[in-house]
């Protein structure tokens, strides 16, 4: 399996070096780079390249080519803002929800050839248990309401068992999965349809 390719297009360079470590954290296998001006990407090939997440700003001066490369590109915007053709992410929203979002991306099979490889585990078909499952069943559990949003005293609360305990799971998870933040739990629980993205 070949390394996949992304490329943010932004002048931002805060802003695009948040994106850029949010990508490396869900696609860790991925080449993501930051270019902070259009002019810069006639220097790369193109064709190598799975996605570009593009500043609004620099997709509406520069239409005509990211049109031309529709499905591999992914307009930057500030709030719920929909450009017709062109797949859309809100910038202006927590961790949780970028990472939501650029997961609903992947799963419908945006980009020239289809979904960019995440780093866990899928199973086939819907609502099936996967094959290589890290966490048990308690842990699961718990990975799940994590994803929803709910601390630590809500999930001992929801399961019926010590916060001690909650905290305890909480650890193994992040070790087994070798997380780093909230969103590799997202990205786990996820992958594996042990939620819908919708329900996080």
């Amino acid at each position: 399996m070949h390394q996949p390719k992304l490329a943010i297009v932004d002048s931002n360079i805060l802003s695009g070096l948040g994106l850029q470590s949010i990508l490396e954290e869900i696609i860790p296998v991925a080449e993501v780079i930051l270019i902070d001006r259009f002019e810069d990407i006639h220097k790369l090939n193109i064709g190598e390249y799975a996605h570009f997440f593009v500043a609004s700003r620099i997709f509406f001066e520069h239409n005509h080519f990211f049109r031309t490369n529709n499905m591999r590109c992914i307009v930057l915007v500030n709030g719920e803002m929909s450009i017709a053709g062109v797949k859309t992410i809100n910038v202006c929203q927590s961790e949780k929800g970028l990472v939501r979002d650029i997961i609903s991306l992947n799963r419908m099979n945006h980009g020239p050839e289809g979904p960019v490889p995440l780093p866990y585990p899928v199973s086939k078909g819907h609502n099936q248990k996967p094959t290589a499952m890290l966490l048990s069943q308690r842990e699961a559990e718990v990975a799940i309401l994590l994803s929803k949003g709910l601390i630590n005293k809500e999930i001992a609360d929801r399961l019926n068992i010590s916060l001690t305990t909650v905290i305890s799971h909480r650890k193994n998870i992040m070790d087994k999965l070798h997380a780093r933040s909230l969103a590799d739990i997202i990205i786990y629980v996820v992958m594996n349809n042990l939620a819908d993205i919708s329900e996080l």
